[in-house]
């Protein structure tokens, strides 16, 4: 039983008792996380006082909930009652225990999902690998020499690596989408302010999300709807009522308006003809027939230019930058020698942003909100890359993108960063490649419009385009 939905079914006909599943999900672990460095904390004896607990209330003929006895895992940025909240670092570590859940830890567990501990990620989710200096790279469970991808590399890792159906992670410029292409999951980003961020370690405020990893479009859509609701904790979660993904996960999808984020390319036409379209200038070509196999999936053969993307990903650098700065620069002046290197320098560099440059970064956002609300108003959803390249090795420090030596681990992000910049709800779909590394492709709507993405992954999850399969490289 590798999916949620597969595993709550049977716990709730009594086929299978929650304490066996939480039992053979912390085997699992015991044999393979040394091998991916997913977890930091593991809590066998909560997780298995909730598991008696949910079977309990089955015999007694209770509802537990949609995920009853689903084992699940989080960022170790999430709060959980009785633990510190390390949000990769060092220097929290020190820290007292949080007092409550986090609202989506507590959702999932409400829901009758079994938490099994806490996962690693980059230093204050800085990132988009997970190598993390103080805890250990996290490794890709399709390869163990590789990236996992971040922030939220130990969510995307430990689905992938078989450890547990369900992880929570946020995503701030990719930091779900990455890891999620990177390790061949599905990984989800909400609109801005659709799930609650109470009792989450922040990075930057006006760009924070949380959301998920699962390996079925089905998974991702039952965490969602459970995870739906206003929280006064959150003063950014919106006012909107929920709207359930579920009953309408499989509807028709003729009607939906789907295009491509860059033009096709047609006979005879070279690589050079499209160079100028941001969405694929820059990636290598098996990214980009990725994206082609799930246009050619759905007839797709309409494109669309979201205007100004470049720029939007420069302006998300110095908000990021500026807002992460900020929030840190007591601990950078007491505590500089603790931080990640990596992390360290860029914080500092964000604290010498001039303000200036913040503001006009923000009044571009709002022009460039404006422009791409303009662009959904003649297409539903769009097509696009979700990274450039496959997973890099742990280690490396740079590759060729469009005949140029670049940085990875800010180059990543390159795909994502225009899209989370406005809040965009965005579906990052795994294809699998014979022989091959992973790769993702990105499913975009306007703001709130969740339930076109997930029905479009639906259908090409129906068409076997996309998929999810356990990995276990070791």
């Amino acid at each position: 039983m590798n999916d949620a939905i597969t595993i709550s079914t049977a716990v709730r006909a009594g086929n299978v008792s929650a304490v066996d599943v939480t039992k053979a999900a912390l085997g699992r672990i015991a044999a393979r996380n040394h091998l991916f460095n997913c977890f930091t904390t593991i809590t066998a004896e909560a997780a298995l006082a909730d598991a008696a607990r949910i079977d309990r209330e089955i015999a007694q003929g209770k509802n537990p909930g949609m995920l009853a006895g689903v084992p699940f895992a989080v960022k170790n940025l999430f709060d959980i009652a009785g633990l510190t909240t390390l949000a990769g670092s060092k220097i929290n570590a020190d820290n007292p225990a949080a007092t409550q859940d986090a609202t989506a830890v507590a959702k999932l567990k409400q829901a009758g999902a079994i938490l099994l501990g806490a996962l690693n990620m980059d230093e204050y989710a800085y990132g988009f690998v997970t190598e993390n200096s103080h805890y250990g790279a996290t490794r890709n469970p399709h390869d163990l020499l590789r990236v996992a991808g971040g922030s939220s590399g130990g969510s995307a890792a430990a689905v992938a690596g078989g450890l547990v159906p369900l992880t929570l992670g946020s995503d701030t410029n990719g930091s779900i989408r990455v890891p999620a292409a990177l390790c061949g999951v599905f990984g989800f980003k909400p609109t801005y302010g659709r799930l609650s961020r109470a009792g989450v370690a922040l990075f930057s405020s006006s760009l924070d999300h949380i959301g998920g990893f699962a390996r079925s479009v089905q998974d991702i859509a039952t965490m969602f709807d459970v995870l739906q609701g206003k929280d006064d904790r959150d003063p950014v979660c919106t006012q909107r009522p929920p709207e359930f993904v579920l009953p309408q996960l499989h509807q028709d999808i003729s009607a939906i308006k789907i295009a491509l984020a860059f033009a096709q390319r047609s006979e005879g036409k070279s690589a050079k003809g499209i160079a100028t379209d941001y969405f694929a200038k820059g990636a290598e070509l098996e990214a980009l027939a990725a994206v082609q196999k799930v246009a050619d999936a759905l007839d797709v053969t309409e494109y669309v230019t979201i205007p100004e993307a470049h720029r939007a990903r420069a302006a998300a650098f110095v908000i990021t930058a500026s807002e992460g700065a900020n929030l840190h620069l007591d601990k950078l002046r007491k505590h500089p020698e603790d931080f990640d290197p990596a992390t360290r320098d860029r914080f500092l560099a964000g604290a010498l942003i001039p303000s200036s440059w913040y503001l006009q970064a923000q009044r571009f956002r709002r022009w460039y909100r404006d422009r791409v609300r303009e662009v959904f108003q003649n297409v539903d959803v769009i097509i696009a890359p979700t990274t450039p390249i496959s997973a890099p090795l742990i280690g490396e420090q740079t590759m060729i993108l469009d005949g140029e030596e670049i940085l990875i681990r800010p180059h990543l992000g390159l795909f994502t960063q225009p899209l989370s910049f406005i809040g965009l709800p965005v579906l990052s779909v795994p294809i699998q490649i014979p022989n091959a590394l992973p790769l993702g492709v990105q499913l975009i709507a306007a703001p709130y419009n969740e339930a076109l993405i997930l029905r479009v992954a639906a259908a090409l999850e129906a068409k076997g385009i996309v998929s999810a399969p356990v990995i276990f490289n070791g």
